[in-house]
């Protein structure tokens, strides 16, 4: 295993230190650091953040490898700094037992470009109807401890309780998608003053919000671990906050589509804009952002989602929901809390690394950049500009929001463990 020595980078912002890397490990921290064979990287003006962990992507295998394997997403993955993803079950078959969540842990391994860590279906199918294998899967090799329907809501409330009862027996957490699906029948996108506008059937906020509001009361009651997936209305913001006075044991995530773009974008009837849920208003966006900031919502997840040409490239009420995300999302954060002054370097470190692997309990990732912890880290650029192109990303699709749009910052390096998986922004 080679040795690193990364020269005059900030560490979480800070002031400019080196740090050697040597055998999977943070070795040494300080200044003139020197070692003998060491790969040496200059990092001036240069941000060292822990490797990002993102609780919520989809890597479509196995069923839909046209869309997206977990090796294509796994690149992606290490191209946005991130060294942890955590894999959505709504794949086919579902990742609904020990044999199938032990598959996709196995391909991420293989891959060698990040730790992929499944996510186990609350219910068998994702059907809603009874408990998938919960136990099964988290004691099988891949340790599964986040369980979700994701892509569909667990709506019945005697399921959910009963799962949230369940995973306290191994430190787990239930994972909801919150879509009351009576609410939501033939939505196409938020519910408002544009959806009124185009004429297309509208997504109300409080069809999120009131599973949340259910799901806080009964992880009170059962004493569990919820954690709310891609929250995306102020409601729902004020109902996480009430939860979180309370003590109850509850966490959440942003994607950074929600932190940006609104509904407005909708009257181009571009598909590439259709995502659940669905783009909102730019006060939701101003709240999620001040939610983000102190610290209501936990952390910032991708809840990437990639798309075949032919599921995209069609009229709006067809198309599929979801977009691309592991590539840009550390720009995006940029873009909107730091270069806004809202969140600095390190917590960003806290929203997109450490939050995350706690809320996933991932004892290996989102850790201190300090002597003897594991070198799973990302280097960044934050004066650098790019323009997205879809053509160059890595993930096998190309449903990309930002396509044309400059960017800020760059990933430079990814460290997993001690071995570089980008080197000057590249593969390695």
């Amino acid at each position: 295993m080679s040795t690193y020595l990364i020269k005059d980078a900030g560490i979480l912002g800070g002031d400019a230190q080196d740090v050697l890397i040597r055998d999977g490990l943070i070795a040494a921290i300080g200044t003139d650091l020197s070692a003998e064979h060491a790969v040496v990287l200059e990092a001036a003006g240069q941000i060292l953040l822990p490797g990002l962990v993102d609780l919520h992507t989809h890597l479509r295998e196995p069923g839909r490898e046209d869309a997206e394997t977990v090796a294509t997403g796994a690149n992606a993955a290490a191209l946005g700094g991130f060294t942890a993803v955590h894999a959505m079950a709504n794949t086919d078959p579902v990742a609904d037992t020990a044999g199938t969540v032990e598959q996709v842990w196995r391909l991420g391994q293989e891959s060698g470009r990040c730790d992929v860590h499944p996510v186990g279906a609350v219910t068998v199918g994702l059907e809603g109807k009874r408990l998938a294998e919960l136990g099964a899967m988290a004691d099988s090799a891949a340790r599964v401890r986040v369980f979700s329907d994701d892509g569909k809501c667990v709506d019945d409330a005697v399921i959910m309780r009963r799962a949230l009862e369940y995973v306290k027996a191994f430190d787990g957490v239930v994972a909801q998608h919150a879509q009351e699906p009576r609410l939501t029948e033939g939505a196409q996108m938020n519910e408002g003053t544009v959806s009124g506008e185009l004429g297309l059937r509208g997504w109300p906020a409080v069809a999120e919000e009131s599973i949340i509001a259910r799901d806080v009361l009964l992880t009170a009651h059962v004493g569990s671990r919820l954690h709310v997936c891609h929250v995306s209305t102020a409601g729902s913001v004020e109902i996480l906050r009430w939860a979180k006075s309370k003590g109850w044991h509850v966490t959440a995530e942003v994607t950074p589509h929600h932190l940006l773009l609104t509904d407005e974008l909708v009257r181009s009837y571009d598909p590439v804009y259709k995502v659940n849920p669905p783009l909102r208003t730019a006060a939701d966006v101003a709240a999620l952002r001040e939610a983000l900031a102190d610290g209501t919502i936990d952390a910032v997840a991708t809840d990437h989602a990639p798309h075949p040409g032919e599921d995209k490239d069609c009229e709006w009420a067809v198309a599929a929901m979801g977009m691309l995300g592991l590539e840009t999302a550390l720009a995006i954060v940029q873009q909107t809390m730091v270069d806004t002054g809202l969140m600095d370097w390190s917590a960003v470190a806290d929203r997109m690394s450490t939050r995350p692997a706690a809320i996933g309990r991932l004892e290996q990732h989102g850790r201190p950049v300090a002597v003897g912890e594991p070198a799973n880290l990302v280097l960044v650029d934050p004066s650098a500009r790019r323009t997205v192109e879809p053509s160059e990303l890595a993930s096998r699709s190309r449903n990309t929001p930002y396509a044309g749009l400059e960017l800020p910052g760059r990933v430079v390096a990814t460290f997993l463990r001690g071995v570089p998986t980008v080197i000057d922004g590249k593969l390695a």
